[in-house]
């Protein structure tokens, strides 16, 4: 005796109620289900759309009130009516397949759990991703410990929408439309598969999987809603979930999903259902899997109780918990048009944030946000009073609060300059994401990471990812435009402080339009033990003995790095000399660096592969911090616009007044 054929009734039968539609038709060409009925708000008493097999309404209630016999709903319809037709659906004693997201509210959608679970119906939500089966060889990936533990999930989506698309009906770009939760954002609504896949894989299903969540909301389209938002989210497993989603690229790109490990790293284009590995010896395989499509896994699990829903209503718990925080959120920010480019007119016409694409790559890997990563339209991350020379601004005072824990979080400078603009520094690139301007950061104290990224260890041979990571926090800041006396604790990861710091910070004017950064600092131990202060160099990596005063600089070219007697990065790395320049373009203008000490520190210098230059408190050996001896380092730096010669560096290393 045959199975007899699912009945299907579909509310909405236009935009994407089409996609549905072509769906059911190839399911009832197979004699699995059949288009007994449908509803739409446009049609006409006497109007058959969709064949005279179909019965046509002009709403779901009215089906409901005919006593048409249903067995699941398929609801394609605004975001703001799921919760009522869903409700609907539930009294008929249907089962649903609803479009996300499932509805406008947190409260709608434990209200429409609850009434679902009570009638015995299922909900099935279409995130389409889902149903790919690479999510289970993600899985298994993870379990098998193939790119080693989770470590953080990303979701990328750089798409472009124009005009158009944000005027195709009342509620498109709206947060809120007559009173009713609308809740139309990037977040929430074209790129909400990216939230949702990242949230499963990171294994955040219900509303309490979630520990901490923030939004950065943006808009650069005329609409209520967000176009240009940030997700930074942590779940109760420890896992970092960050989302950088807008509809502002420069060009249509395929959204994708970054999934972090100890050791290595899988792309999931869920698009496409394409997964890259890549793992620990740098080789990526690509892989292409199927898909289950969700109306059939619904059909499936009404037939067979084993057989569990791909997308549960029930398991989409943390992402309403997305969906609630940024409705609730304060209204997105405008972008300034000067920050905006506008391509083309009229309906074609669209709107590009320039750089979005690099912002998101840099706050995926950090992972970060649009402000921590300073972009000029966002608001500022969270600072302190910035170093003023001649009443000119030299040096921002960042606090760095809202970074990543494997940053290690720390007070950092940025962006410093020349007297006539030109940045010098960089904070989370892309190539070491834990550089931070111009600060103190320190690999190895007494087995803890406060320099951020992965840790050098002897006994690996080579760098580990760890849960070893500090931050340093600033307790007290005195001082006038151009002076810093702060106090500073340097705290491990379980709550402990190790060290306690005094940090002089200087900005004077200098010779020939230069300007004089000076940099003091005192570390002693928080307790009565000494304390040991290591590097990658002291922990056997040969000639990588980095850790204290560090400058990470920006892109530059055609760099020029000497002392009084060498000449060139590998000569000078790890050099004992009192005075080093640093000459190059930066971005067009040229500068120049004089980086002078007293002590007899090397030199920690790189260019080819990033640029920056520190003092290497450790090159080879701990250095050991006493209460009675504490470990005290200085640093002068001269910052000169245009490019210096030997001598031009010399004359102003003496008119400075310091011996070279």
């Amino acid at each position: 005796m045959s199975t007899p054929a699912t009945r299907i009734c579909l509310v909405g039968i236009r935009g994407f109620g089409l996609r549905h539609l072509e769906n059911i038709r190839a399911l009832e060409a197979s004699g699995l289900v059949v288009l007994s009925c449908a509803a739409d708000q446009c049609v006409q008493d006497g109007d058959q759309p969709l064949g005279p097999n179909v019965r046509m309404y002009n709403s779901l209630a009215a089906v409901a009130a005919s006593g048409e016999p249903v067995d699941i709903v398929v609801l394609a319809t605004p975001i703001n009516t799921h919760f009522e037709l869903g409700m609907i659906a539930v009294s008929m004693g249907a089962d649903l397949l609803l479009e996300k997201p499932p509805t406008a509210t947190l409260a709608q959608f434990e209200e429409l759990l609850a009434a679902s679970r009570q009638a015995g119906t299922r909900i099935q939500v279409g995130f389409q991703s889902l149903g790919s089966h690479a999510l289970s060889a993600v899985g298994e990936l993870l379990d098998s410990g193939g790119i080693g533990q989770l470590r953080a999930v990303g979701a990328t989506g750089m798409w472009q929408r124009d005009a158009a698309y944000y005027s195709r009906s009342p509620w498109a770009g709206k947060r809120v439309l007559n009173g009713v939760q609308v809740v139309d954002g990037v977040i929430t609504n074209p790129l909400a598969h990216a939230v949702m896949t990242a949230l499963h894989i990171a294994g955040a299903q219900e509303t309490t999987d979630i520990l901490q969540l923030e939004t950065e909301l943006f808009h650069a389209n005329d609409i209520a809603a967000d176009d240009t938002s940030t997700v930074r989210i942590q779940t109760k497993h420890g896992i970092p979930v960050t989302c950088v989603l807008a509809t502002t690229a420069a060009e249509q790109q395929d959204p994708f999903i970054t999934i972090s490990g100890t050791e290595g790293q899988a792309i999931f284009h869920y698009t496409r259902d394409e997964l890259a590995i890549t793992r620990a010896d740098g080789q990526t395989t690509v892989h292409t899997y199927g898909r289950t499509d969700l109306l059939t896994n619904l059909i499936a699990a009404r037939g067979d109780e084993s057989i569990k829903l791909l997308s549960a209503l029930e398991r989409t718990g943390a992402f309403m918990r997305v969906l609630e925080a940024v409705r609730t959120a304060e209204d997105p920010t405008a972008i300034n048009p000067e920050h905006l480019n506008v391509v083309g007119q009229g309906p074609t016409q669209y709107v590009v944030v320039p750089g979005i694409e690099e912002l998101a790559q840099r706050a995926i890997k950090s992972p970060a946000t649009f402000s921590s990563l300073g972009a000029p339209w966002a608001d500022p991350a969270p600072a302190g009073k910035p170093l003023l020379v001649a009443g000119r601004e030299v040096a921002g005072v960042r606090l760095g609060t809202e970074l990543s824990p494997t940053n290690s979080p720390r007070p950092f400078l940025h962006p410093v300059s020349t007297l006539t603009g030109t940045v010098l520094t960089d904070q989370q690139p892309l190539d070491h994401t834990w550089h931070l301007g111009v600060g103190v950061a320190i690999q190895d104290v007494d087995g803890v990471n406060f320099w951020g990224g992965r840790t050098y260890t002897r006994e690996a041979g080579g760098y580990i990812w760890r849960k070893d990571h500090g931050h340093i926090e600033l307790l007290s800041s005195t001082g006038d435009e151009g002076r810093r006396d702060d106090t500073l604790a340097w705290i491990g990861p379980d709550g402990q402080t190790i060290l306690d710091e005094e940090r002089t910070i200087t900005a004077t004017p200098g010779a020939n339009g230069s300007w004089e950064l000076g940099y003091d600092f005192t570390l002693t131990p928080h307790g009565s033990a000494p304390v040991a202060l290591g590097s990658p160099g002291s922990n056997g990596r040969v000639a990588g003995g980095y850790g204290g005063f560090f400058w990470r600089l920006p892109a530059v070219e055609h760099a020029e790095i000497f002392t009084i007697d060498a000449h060139g990065e590998e000569n000078v790395h790890g050099s004992i000399s009192p005075w080093l320049a640093f000459a190059a373009d930066f971005g067009g203008s040229a500068a120049t660096l004089i980086f002078h000490a007293t002590d007899d520190d090397p030199w920690f210098v790189r260019c080819a592969g990033y640029p920056g230059v520190g003092r290497s408190l450790a090159w080879d050996t701990p250095a050991t911090s006493t209460r009675e001896n504490p470990v005290s380092r200085g640093v002068r730096v001269i910052v000169a616009d245009g490019r210096l010669g030997a001598n031009e560096v010399l004359e102003l290393l003496s008119g400075a007044g310091i011996r070279a």
